[in-house]
């Protein structure tokens, strides 16, 4: 009868604690803010190929980047197809806090320094804040150090300098595939004739496709706007329109390092020069093959936050 009475008073405080408990646990639920799940990795590196991507270095930390082209494929066997030539670009990019970041690139072609900064404005996220893409705001100055053609006529170092300004707008539909559309202006203090435009618009469109676990394939293309490209002299008596820039590339990833091989008709890699100084045409075989290696180092620790 007492072990009866025991096992009835036992069943009665199960009962009303698992009753207590549940009530405890459906008021903290209640009590539990909405959370917001931002997007992360829509593309690899801070380029797609050639081209800025909306992805920038994490807070703290540096990249440096060693960017390489080699000649031109139809420069035929005397000069092993390009092989035997080069431009490189040099470049760091600093991560200041979440949203901004900074750089700076000496170049090959022309004797190029360029500085940059990267501001994050929206991401793309999922939950209490709902928002369907990333944006950036790209913005960098160009430095050409060349010695001036004609000394002996009054040069200027503002004659020196070019500008670039882009809105990075990209979305990761899925965990192979993100999309970036890059509408940009470009400004340049000194142009070669008085028919050629200073500014020059133009609208790039540049995505990612994962095709394994540490590999994807990249592609961009940027499109100027008729009406602001400048010719170029092909000889003496004939001139013709630069080119729109199409890249080409595989990213693999190992760990702190990021390669990647492309293939583009542009050699320069920096924005005023492959977006509106490109001369040579896929279909003439003026291809470039060219690499980046991107190796990223942690300068400042994430703070832990307290327990």
């Amino acid at each position: 009868m007492i072990r009866t009475k025991i096992l009835l008073l036992l069943f009665f405080i199960t009962i009303i604690t698992s009753h207590l408990f549940a009530q405890d646990l459906m008021d903290m639920l209640k009590d539990e803010k909405p959370t917001t799940n931002y997007t992360s990795a829509t593309f690899k590196t801070t380029r797609i190929v050639l081209g800025q991507s909306v992805e920038s270095p994490a807070a703290g930390t540096l990249q440096f980047l060693v960017e390489h082209d080699f000649g031109a494929l139809n420069t035929g066997a005397y000069n092993m197809w390009g092989l035997d030539q080069s431009t490189i670009r040099l470049g760091l990019e600093y991560g200041v806090n979440d949203w901004l970041s900074v750089g700076i690139g000496r170049s090959s072609y022309e004797k190029t320094f360029d500085g940059s900064l990267k501001a994050k404005i929206v991401r793309q996220s999922t939950g209490e804040k709902n928002m369907p893409v990333s944006m950036s705001f790209y913005g960098a100055s160009f430095l050409n150090s060349m010695h001036f053609t004609d000394p002996s006529r009054t040069n200027y170092f503002s004659s020196r300098m070019s500008y670039s300004a882009q809105l990075l707008i990209a979305r990761k539909f899925s965990n192979s595939f993100s999309l970036q559309i890059t509408p940009t202006y470009i400004h340049k203090n000194l142009v070669k004739t008085r028919g050629d435009n200073n500014d020059n618009v133009s609208i790039g469109i540049g995505g990612r496709y994962k095709v394994a676990q540490r590999t994807s394939v990249n592609a961009e293309y940027f499109y100027q706007i008729p009406g602001f490209v400048n010719s170029y002299s092909v000889s003496a008596t004939e001139t013709a329109k630069y080119r729109n820039c199409l890249s080409v590339g595989v990213d693999l990833e190992t760990g702190g390092h990021v390669f990647q091989f492309r293939l583009t008709n542009a050699q320069p890699m920096f924005e005023r020069a492959f977006i509106t100084e490109t001369t040579n045409k896929w279909t003439d075989g003026g291809i470039f093959l060219g690499f980046t290696i991107n190796r990223v180092f942690t300068i400042v620790n994430p703070k832990v936050p307290k327990q």
